[in-house]
């Protein structure tokens, strides 16, 4: 490359990713699969629904974290390869979609199981359940611990270069680091259900909580398709940066008019956008680029200008 081409080269590398966050996930991924099997192992031997659920809901907990693992190093991996025109961060976000189809089928499955066993209920060995299902909620609280972890790093890497902090998050670590939450609360659900039936003999409660589960799962999956598929699909025309760009070209000096303007994600917190302005007067688009430049969270900017 020429030294007058190189003036010009800028890197597509938008996301400089969270090596802590990915080794923590590591981490997540083993405790949470070995607590999945036993937990529905649990939950079919001793005729536990809510036991199961919590198996079944930590399962997709593993499968959430496997994916963001595996999107890690996809995006790492591919982030030089010219075929990504802006970068390689949207494969963590394809990761959280995909995952988030398979926990549509997990909910439904647990809430037929947990119907079925409503309508006929089998007995209940509570002590081991309790056992178990204790257990798994120790595994999510460790798990919450190691995310929370990578997620505060994350935000403090970046505390100070921009006034938005919350889009600096890892959305991905962030999505598991609330279904971890989530998967506790299940955990506790479960808990509660077996107390109730081994003191009381409200056993009608382990399904009920199972289903209960089936609804925390569903209610993710939705929020998590929802979140990842307005990334995929670049439905980013409500975000705050597209304000801040009408009032930089609004406040500028030479007077200028926004007759086409397309804002996309291509990173936490980042954003490129491709903008064609109306003016009456001789300007070069470098000058509007400067004048967005105070905008770090613009990492790719694109200006047309048509002079009348």
């Amino acid at each position: 490359m020429s030294t007058s081409a190189e003036k010009w080269y800028h890197s597509h590398i938008f996301d400089e990713g969270n090596p802590l966050a990915e080794r923590n996930t590591r981490i997540a991924v083993a405790l949470t699969a070995f607590m999945m099997v036993a937990e529905i192992i649990g939950g079919w031997a001793y005729n536990s629904m809510a036991l199961l659920a919590d198996g079944w809901h930590m399962g997709t907990h593993a499968l959430a974290l496997g994916l963001s693992v595996m999107a890690y190093g996809a995006a790492r991996r591919y982030e030089n390869d010219k075929r990504f025109a802006f970068g390689t961060w949207k494969i963590e976000v394809l990761g959280g979609y995909t995952s988030a189809i398979f926990l549509v089928g997990v909910a439904a499955l647990m809430f037929y199981e947990s119907a079925q066993r409503l309508i006929s209920p089998t007995p209940i060995h509570y002590g081991e359940a309790i056992q178990i299902a204790v257990i798994g909620l120790v595994v999510n609280l460790i798990c919450a611990w190691l995310l929370k972890d990578g997620h505060h790093h994350d935000h403090d890497h970046h505390h100070g270069h921009d006034h938005s902090h919350d889009h600096h998050h890892d959305l991905n670590l962030r999505s598991a680091y609330m279904h971890v939450i989530a998967d506790a609360a299940t955990s506790v659900l479960a808990i509660i259900a077996l107390f109730c039936g081994m003191l009381w003999g409200a056993a009608w409660l382990d399904p009920i909580m199972g289903i209960v589960g089936a609804g925390l799962v569903a209610v993710w999956a939705y929020g998590l398709l929802r979140d990842s598929g307005r990334i995929l699909l670049d439905a980013e025309m409500d975000a705050p940066v597209v304000d801040e760009i009408y009032d930089v070209i609004e406040a500028s000096p030479i007077k200028a008019t926004i007759t086409d303007l397309h804002v996309w994600r291509v990173g936490k917190g980042k954003y490129s956008c491709i903008l064609s302005l109306h003016t009456t007067e001789e300007v070069s688009p470098d000058f509007f680029k400067q004048q967005l430049s105070i905008h770090e969270e613009l990492v790719h900017i694109t200006v047309e200008v048509n002079q009348a």
